[in-house]
């Protein structure tokens, strides 16, 4: 009776134990110099939840930026090209994006046939010639993002349509009002120096109410006629709904996604988490926005109502990886105690002075 000896092979860095004189063991070697086939495919872009981010905001580009700003487009791409071996460092919507992947890791499971995922497109007006440098970073940091799009300092607003997008974040205030004129939800992210730790398997978004969720129509009030006006006013139309603002359609899709971990029985353990951060009194003016909510068919996981004090306390608590606001003042009390801020550049707000701090700076960038 023979004996089959053992031999050790190593292909592609792995140590393969096959036995001498087997059958099968040319064909186990070949199998394992086949390219490896991505466990994760893109889904169709109809299908999908489209999430567009510049590159500013994904990443930390404030050297690079610095350079565009001072030595011009040239040195810039230089910079760029010469050191696209050396990948950029998290920016403010990395923490993000990593929370949508790992809400897509466990949609598959349930749902392995299912193209209604998270889709990431890296919307920016990059050159080309610093795709290179993009696609190392992405790769080094394990993020599945398959969709790229770069304009070569062109707007890259008009693309967004075309990818059906869902929620557009950019370090550039003037491209997210263009997109909001678009009716496409949007926000400005900042860069700042604190960043609280969030949890890596669940998505927690914190939103505002009054023109952000909910149209300005109430706020018009308040900025026009003073607190008392307002709470008459809401008070008297607290059974009749508030238009939708700006980003009441992303809303929905987070609810959509949710209602498919509930019907697989994990309401309580839903790694899609919302709440509801707002300056309105719950007593004076807080049943107008839940019933507005109810109306639409909406429900949201956690509803504070903090009557004028600050929010930046709360938010530090709830650990969201991303919380939206139409006033700076809120921004940057927020960002202050590290939580990822975004302004929604929307409603009469706009019109009134902000404190210095975290600003708008309209001038040309590359995002």
């Amino acid at each position: 009776m023979s004996r089959s000896s053992i031999q050790t092979l190593t292909i592609s860095g792995q140590d393969v134990v096959v036995k001498n004189g087997s059958q099968n063991s040319s064909e186990d070697a070949k199998a394992l110099l086949k390219p490896s086939t991505p466990s994760k495919k893109t889904p169709k872009p109809e299908n999908s939840i489209t999430i567009a981010v510049s590159s500013r905001v994904l990443f930390n580009m404030d050297k690079e930026q610095q350079i565009f700003e001072q030595q011009g487009m040239e040195e810039y791409i230089k910079y760029q090209v010469a050191h696209e071996t050396e990948p950029f460092s998290p920016g403010p919507a990395f923490s993000f994006v990593k929370a949508l992947e790992a809400v897509n890791t466990q949609l598959r499971d349930l749902y392995p046939e299912s193209e209604e995922l998270f889709d990431v497109v890296l919307i920016t007006n990059n050159h080309a010639y610093v795709g290179l440098r993009l696609i190392n970073t992405i790769n080094h940091h394990q993020l599945f993002i398959e969709r790229f799009c770069m304009t070569g300092g062109n707007s890259p607003i008009g693309y967004l349509t075309a990818y059906n997008t869902n929620l557009y974040l950019s370090s550039d205030p003037v491209k997210v009002r263009e997109a909001l004129e678009q009716g496409i939800a949007a926000a400005t992210m900042f860069t700042q120096e604190k960043m609280t730790e969030v949890s890596e398997t669940q998505l927690r978004v914190a939103f505002d109410g009054d023109a952000v969720l909910f149209s300005d129509e109430s706020e018009q009030i308040y900025k026009a006629h003073g607190l008392d006006k307002f709470f008459e006013h809401e008070k008297a139309h607290e059974n009749k709904p508030l238009d939708h603002g700006p980003l009441k359609g992303f809303l929905e899709v987070l609810g959509k996604l949710q209602k498919k971990f509930y019907a697989k029985g994990q309401r309580m353990d839903c790694p899609v988490r919302t709440y509801l951060v707002t300056a309105r009194s719950a007593a004076s003016s807080g049943a107008r926005a839940l019933k507005t909510l109810r109306s639409w068919g909406l429900e949201i996981d956690e509803a504070l109502f903090l009557a004028g004090a600050p929010k930046g306390p709360i938010l530090e608590k709830i650990r969201p990886h991303i919380f939206f606001d139409d006033q700076m003042f809120h921004v940057e009390g927020a960002a202050e105690m590290g939580t990822v801020a975004c302004h929604v550049p929307y409603g009469i707000a706009q019109r009134v002075p902000e404190r210095k701090g975290l600003k708008d700076k309209e001038v040309s960038s590359i995002k």
